[in-house]
């Protein structure tokens, strides 16, 4: 049956539409010094090997904790060798501070094309056990490439070394993850209209997850991982909010909205909220809704657009606001509406999504419609540049792992 989706559709792109006006918020706030950690006393061989060093330098230069030292330098020192040989990468480390005490004395092995997993790994080490802090290194992030006129899923590491295929759909839009990393929900033109499918993140597996009439988009998973808020426009023309037990595939709508249009809802932390996007107001906002039903709340008042939500386990909201002719990402605190740009306003910023570390985020960066993706500090000093994790081709919509 042919499905009623150009009206809908059309709508909801009208959510995304830049707008004229600028949104006014504070900016961000800086982290202070970094740990100086010094790596000169490794002994590398092989070009495993050499990936492995110069991935666990670009980490602990990422970590937003550390960064690398000059030699005889830096509070901690990483010692040990990288060897690479009869196809594995083995790394034997020792970490120790001015005063000798050993934070880490470990061995690692991969196999050589595993060598950016095992950087990771000993960088999460480091960091985790130097200072307490988490990391965001042993994440792996979905990405959207866009090759001519096709959008589809990739898998990533955390430094975007190493990317994956995960569909050969066409056009593909806005993946998230569940809460066990297992599945990522995404909505796929596969079959011509609009659907919601999941794909296992193990074993490529793929599920039909809404296919009603007209529009289905959204797909969150809940934090329990057994519902998924979704948009759908089955009951009338505008697209409204609805939350499907994911078992039973039992509906139930949150909104009712005929002269407005919902999209992209994302779960708080504890399962009993959700936010999303909305222009009944008259242009498109952040608005906040009880899981289980109830009248919505609007979040942001200030500009014109304020899309693309992401409702971090830290309990902020990271969005996309309108602000100076661009887009740029923004934090909001939902309990006392403080909002702060991040972005330094050079480029246009988009789809941010937060990293496993809880301060970190990805996000698109767009240079005259030329998108690569970047990875953001919540807490670096204004200033501060977001550093590109893709170098080549065109990657949108980051989605994190939880």
């Amino acid at each position: 049956m042919q499905k009623p989706v150009l009206t809908v559709v059309a709508a909801l792109a009208a959510l995304f539409l830049v707008a004229a006006a600028s949104a006014q918020v504070t900016v961000r706030k800086s982290a202070g010094s970094k740990i100086g950690v010094d790596l000169s006393g490794l002994q590398v061989s092989g070009a495993a090997a050499q990936t492995v060093r110069r991935t666990l330098e670009l980490d602990l230069d990422r970590s937003g904790w550390m960064e690398v030292a000059p030699a005889g330098q830096g509070s901690f020192a990483v010692r040990g060798s990288i060897v690479e040989a009869g196809g594995q990468v083995a790394f034997k480390c020792q970490v120790t501070d001015a005063a000798g005490q050993t934070y880490v004395n470990a061995a690692y092995a991969q196999p050589a094309n595993q060598a950016v997993r095992l950087a990771h790994q000993v960088a999460n080490d480091v960091v985790v056990k130097t200072t307490g802090k988490p990391t965001f290194f042993l994440g792996e992030l979905v990405l959207i490439g866009v090759k001519g006129r096709t959008k589809e899923l990739y898998l990533a590491d955390s430094s975007c070394q190493v990317i994956q295929p995960l569909t050969n759909d066409g056009t593909v839009l806005k993946p998230r993850w569940s809460p066990d990393n297992r599945l990522i929900a995404y909505t796929s033109y596969l079959k011509r209209w609009p659907d919601v499918f999941t794909i296992d993140r193990a074993t490529g597996a793929r599920a039909q997850a809404s296919f009603y009439p007209g529009l289905n988009s959204g797909g969150a998973i809940s934090p329990n991982g057994r519902s998924m808020a979704l948009v759908l426009s089955k009951d009338g023309v505008s697209p409204d909010l609805y939350v499907q037990d994911m078992p039973t595939k039992r509906l139930t709508r949150l909104t009712n909205t005929p002269q407005a249009t919902e999209g992209s809802p994302c779960w708080s932390p504890d399962g009993s909220r959700i936010v999303y996007v909305s222009n009944a107001s008259g242009s498109p906002q952040l608005y906040v809704i009880s899981s289980s039903g109830g009248a919505p709340q609007r979040l942001t008042t200030r500009g014109t657009q304020n899309v693309a939500p992401d409702w971090g386990k830290n309990g902020l909201i990271a969005y996309q606001t309108y602000t100076g002719g661009k887009f740029q990402i923004a934090v909001m605190d939902p309990a006392t509406r403080q909002e702060r740009i991040l972005t330094p306003f050079d480029a246009s910023y988009e789809d941010p999504s937060w990293a496993p570390d809880g301060r970190h985020l990805a996000a698109a960066r767009s240079i005259q419609y030329n998108y690569s993706v970047y990875l953001l500090d919540s807490m670096a000093a204004l200033g501060d540049k977001p550093v590109a994790l893709t170098s080549t081709g065109e990657w949108t919509s980051p989605a994190w792992s939880r």
